[in-house]
């Protein structure tokens, strides 16, 4: 399903979501308002990209956004002011969520913003991060929840970690050539791009 959002107070204009070249949707996935979906995305059913309380959201090309997964926001203006403090800037633009290019959301991830997750990042199954950044190159296992933190690039988070002070987000170990899961994302985003491509050759025949 890809539908316009609705006018409220804290969201004052209709926006339809934009959709890139090689991008697939799937018919039981919403993705509702103020979204962009860059090119050759893979959203599979189930999962909910809500552009229409916080926006926008931002997802970058050869990302993924798997089974369950929930992109949304808080609001980022009220009576036609924005509040600040629920956007965050990348690259000289604000965004609710801003997610990467080359980033795999596993199955039944949260992004909550207002949050970023920078390129080439793998985030596991059941993870929530809210108010927070993930940098470039970062690996969050399954099970971590992120609460108003700063991931440096190229470090990993353990699997059932809870982070929520910048302390222990600065004590988090590096991806060393030997950690095994420096190279989970490539495999994720080649099969998810291959069932985009797939899945879009079936729906227009």
């Amino acid at each position: 399903m890809i539908e316009k959002n609705v006018k409220t107070d804290f969201c004052a204009k209709i926006s339809e979501p934009v959709i890139g070249e090689g991008t697939f949707v799937h018919p039981l996935a919403a993705v509702i308002g103020n979204v962009i979906l860059g090119k050759n995305i893979m959203v599979a059913p189930t999962a909910c990209v809500r552009g229409d309380e916080g926006q926008p959201l931002h997802v970058g090309d050869d990302s993924n956004v798997q089974d369950g997964v929930v992109i949304h926001a808080l609001e980022t203006e009220l009576n036609g002011k924005p509040v600040e403090k629920n956007q965050m800037e990348v690259e000289g633009k604000k965004y609710a969520v801003y997610v990467g290019k080359r980033v795999s959301l596993a199955h039944q991830v949260q992004i909550h913003g207002p949050a970023v997750v920078m390129d080439d990042t793998f985030i596991g199954m059941q993870v929530l991060i809210f108010k927070s950044i993930v940098g470039k190159n970062c690996v969050v296992e399954p099970g971590v929840i992120l609460m108003g933190v700063k991931i440096a690039d190229g470090h990993y988070v353990p699997a059932g970690s809870i982070v929520k002070t910048q302390a222990d987000a600065d004590a988090l170990p590096v991806i060393t050539a030997d950690y095994p899961m420096k190279d989970m994302n490539k495999g994720v985003l080649h099969v998810n791009k291959a069932l985009a491509q797939g899945y879009l050759g079936v729906s227009k025949k």
